[in-house]
Order: structure tokens, then sequence, then C-alpha cells
């Protein structure tokens, strides 16, 4: 080897990196990013789990068991409710994780040495999360038991005392499998990722190749032809949106639990911002290894790390917590596990298709308005 020439490539190479500092900041961005998201925020411990309550009892014996929850770390009570249609709709529109239901005589039960009934229901859909959240119930309950049995509770002495019986009912995914979990959100992440991913390349191919001079130069609007190179990608994204279901269902045994027609209206909503995005990520770089680099920066990540796709939002820190909601996917995830897993309808998820209405109108927006016919 000769020295002499590695160090005057070496130092070519260098100043190429520095010449060009779209590329040094992506070099040096995407390892700080990563560092910052595995580091701080996603952690995989679990904590906050966001509960709602049912008393029906409404007695201080109640409030002390309750309060043992409160006082819980692992636990976050978001609200007090009357009916099991309010718990129903708090654990559908994944505000809530479980659903705790105290009967009507519970201090009663407890009183007279009965075993005391209580009922957790638990949001399945994350398996994982849904295992280690029923320990931290079995825990807590186990505590209550050991330090309060002991003693007179509200004035009144227990006698012959028995613990509380903790009755568990999982939802939507009764034996915790994760397949069922993962595979609607790896929906998702296919398209967010391939979607961007294939429209970032289409406009910057056309400058590298010189072709673009030869389209500005006719009649074709900005308008016609953003929209002319999205159409055949649009019908690629659908065809992967099939391909998707299909194999959900008869590779891993995950059948669409609601309206399919629902699926495939708000995925196509979804599809044409993720395609938009794409191509004005295209206008923008002009350049097609930068594009592919920025669209896997600004869409694959983000879908895996930051929209609740393997790790629960309200686990993170609220600093990161405020930056999800810039995500798409964090409700495009929201609707698919939504309609796949529980079946709900537009009704418990307008609010998402909403958001995926304004970030599709606005990709469109600003792609038809960055595209210029100019040369230079």
């Amino acid at each position: 080897m000769n020295l002499v020439r590695i160090r005057a490539l070496a130092k070519k190479e260098f100043l190429q990196i520095l010449r060009d500092p779209r590329s040094l900041i992506l070099s040096l961005a995407i390892p700080v990013l990563l560092l910052v998201l595995f580091g701080y925020a996603l952690t995989l411990d679990v904590d906050n789990v966001p509960m709602v309550i049912w008393d029906q009892d409404n007695s201080q014996t109640a409030k002390h068991f309750i309060l043992d929850f409160h006082n819980s770390r692992y636990f976050k009570i978001i609200g007090y409710y009357d009916t099991y249609q309010d718990l129903v709709w708090k654990i559908d529109t994944g505000e809530a994780m479980i659903a705790m239901v105290l009967p009507k005589d519970f201090s009663r039960y407890l009183g007279s040495g009965q075993p005391a009934p209580a009922q957790f229901l638990i949001d399945g859909s994350d398996s994982n999360t849904a295992t280690i959240a029923r320990g931290y119930i079995s825990s807590v309950i186990a505590n209550y038991n050991q330090h309060f049995f002991a003693h007179a509770v509200a004035g009144v002495t227990i006698v012959n005392p028995q613990p509380v019986s903790f009755k568990p009912r999982p939802w939507f995914n009764p034996n915790f499998e994760s397949m069922i979990f993962i595979v609607p959100g790896l929906i998702v992440v296919i398209i967010m990722t391939i979607a961007a991913l294939l429209t970032s390349l289409t406009v910057a191919r056309e400058w590298e190749r010189g072709t673009m001079e030869q389209l500005v130069a006719t009649p074709v609007r900005p308008n016609e032809l953003v929209v002319g190179k999205f159409l055949p990608y649009f019908c690629i994204g659908l065809f992967d949106l099939i391909l998707s279901v299909i194999m959900a269902k008869f590779v891993f045994s995950v059948p669409v639990q609601g309206s399919v027609a629902l699926l495939f209206a708000l995925s196509s909503l979804f599809l044409c911002g993720a395609l938009m995005m794409g191509i004005l990520i295209s206008i923008i770089s002009r350049n097609q290894l930068l594009a592919s680099q920025f669209a896997i920066l600004a869409t694959f990540m983000p879908t895996v790390l930051l929209s609740g796709f393997r790790y629960p939002i309200w686990n993170m820190p609220a600093a990161v917590q405020a930056v999800t909601y810039l995500v798409p996917a964090r409700y495009f995830i929201v609707i698919v596990r939504g309609i796949y897993l529980k079946g709900v309808g537009i009704r418990d998820l307008w609010q998402q298709a909403l958001f995926l209405a304004l970030f599709a109108a606005a990709m469109i927006f600003l792609a038809i308005r960055k595209f210029k016919k100019k040369v230079a």
C-alpha cells in the first residue's frame, strides 16, 4: 500500500463531504437522533399505564383500594365513569389500556371476610405491554392484601380476612399473541416507508438523467406533472395494501375484525399523503441518493420509533409525546389496529381520519407549490 496515495484519497473524500453540507448533516444527525431516541425516549419499562375506573361501591374501603393504584408509578388514572359503555369507549379509542370495575358490594365482601371481586378489563392488542400491566395489577393487589387486611379499614374490623379476588379479562387478544399486535403495525410501516421511498426518486431521477428539461419545455402544468407521477405509484401502493391484508389473514392468521371498506378508504387517504410527501422530497432534493436517504429518515424512523408501533406513546417523556403528534403514522396505526383488532368504526376514528386528510391535503399543496418549471 502506498501511504501517499491513501492520504490523498482520504483528503479528497473529506473535501467532498465538507462540500456537501446536506450529506454531512445527515451523517451527523442520524447517530445523534438514534442515541437520543433509544437511550432516552424509548425505554422498555412500562410506566403510567392509563387506567379508567368504575367504582360502583363508592365506599371508603373501595377508595383505599383505588388509592394503591393511584400511588403506584405503574398506573395513571385518567378518569372515573359510571357505565361499561364509557369504559369500552376509552379502551376502543386507545385512551385507556385498563379499566377497573369494583362491584357494588365490594366493601361488604371485605367486611364479612369473603373474597372481594375486582374486575380488570385489559386491552390485549399490545400483548407484551398487556402482560406486563397484568403483572403490575397482581403486584399492587398483593401489596394491598398484605398491608391492609390485618387492620381495620375505615373503622371496620375485618374478621377472617380474604384477599381481593383479581379477575383479569383481556380483550381483543386474549392469548396475548404478539403476531396479532405486530402485523397490523407492520402494514403501517410498509405503506409509509415504501410509498415515500418510491416517489422520492421520481422527480430527482428526471433531473439526474437530464429529461426534466424536456418536460419543462412542454405545456404540462406543475399540478398535472405531480398528479401524473402520483397515480402509478398510488396503484402500486394499493396493490401492496391488498397483498399485506391477504398475507395477514392467510399467512399470519390475523383477520380484519372491522370494516374492510373503511380500512381501504382510510388507508388510501394515508397513502395519498405518504406518496405526496415522497414527491415533495424528490422535488426539493433533485438528487436520488439524497432523496432516498431523507425519505428513510423522515418516514421509516418516525414510523417505527414514534408512532406507537413498538413502544407505547404514553410511556414516553412528555416532550417526546409532543413530537409524536407530528408523525402521521401515529394516527394511522390507531386506525389500522382499531379496525383490525377491535372492529371499531368511523365514529371512534374520525379524529385520526381528519388528521390524515389534513396531512394529505398539506402534502399535495406543498408538492404542487414547490415544483417550478424552471431549469435552474
